[in-house]
């Protein structure tokens, strides 16, 4: 039995980072959030969709999505964030299984920003979580995105809060700049390996 294993983590947490040692370990990786990007300028349902629901300027004349306009127009309005979702999760949660099943590797990875958020949890195997003290999160962020703190407290209080992640999370990774990462990384990959060859028998 080939795992489906999903990793996420809040805003400054290094999740991605996290992910790309496993896979430099050769772990099957699928990015969710650099996918649904490509999806909202490549799949004619999600176009037509989101034509419908926001108008014909969600897309350019070239037939690319308006992200600074689509920006715009859900940044602070819950509602329409979450008709974008509805329309979007689905589409991605369906590819990234159907590329999972097509995997050899004893497991694979989807990285998702909202993995609990969008429900796709439901459909993996093992979830991991990647932590970080808050005040950690807040330089790396600004550090990386050139902005205030502010804005980063705005953006990471927007998101589900980490104890609630960890509640339904099967392993976390602290990336706290302090424990050492990848022993932990290692030490997963070894138990995720152990549990995809025991279901295989």
């Amino acid at each position: 039995m080939k795992l489906k294993v999903g990793i996420t983590g809040g805003i400054g947490s290094g999740k991605s980072y996290v992910a790309k040692v496993f896979k430099a370990l050769g772990v099957p990786f699928y990015d969710a959030d650099k996918h649904a990007k490509e999806l909202m300028n490549t799949n004619a349902e999600i176009k037509c969709k989101l034509v419908d629901i926001f108008g014909t300027q969600v897309y350019q004349e070239d037939g690319l999505l308006d992200r600074a306009f689509l920006s715009s127009i859900v940044f602070d309005n819950e509602e329409r964030l979450k008709l974008l979702n509805s329309v979007v999760h689905p589409v991605v949660i369906a590819e990234a299984l159907k590329w999972s099943e097509a995997q050899t590797f004893d497991y694979s990875l989807k990285e998702a920003a909202l993995l609990f958020e969008s429900g796709s949890y439901k459909t993996l195997d093992f979830t991991v979580l990647v932590t970080a003290p808050q005040e950690l999160k807040i330089q790396r962020v600004m550090a990386r995105d050139g902005v205030t703190r502010e804005q980063v407290i705005s953006r990471i209080s927007a998101q589900m809060a980490d104890e609630e992640k960890m509640r339904l999370a099967d392993f976390t990774i602290v990336n706290d700049g302090v424990r050492a990462l990848l022993p932990q990384v290692l030490w997963l990959h070894e138990r995720l390996l152990k549990e995809s060859r025991s279901c295989s028998k």
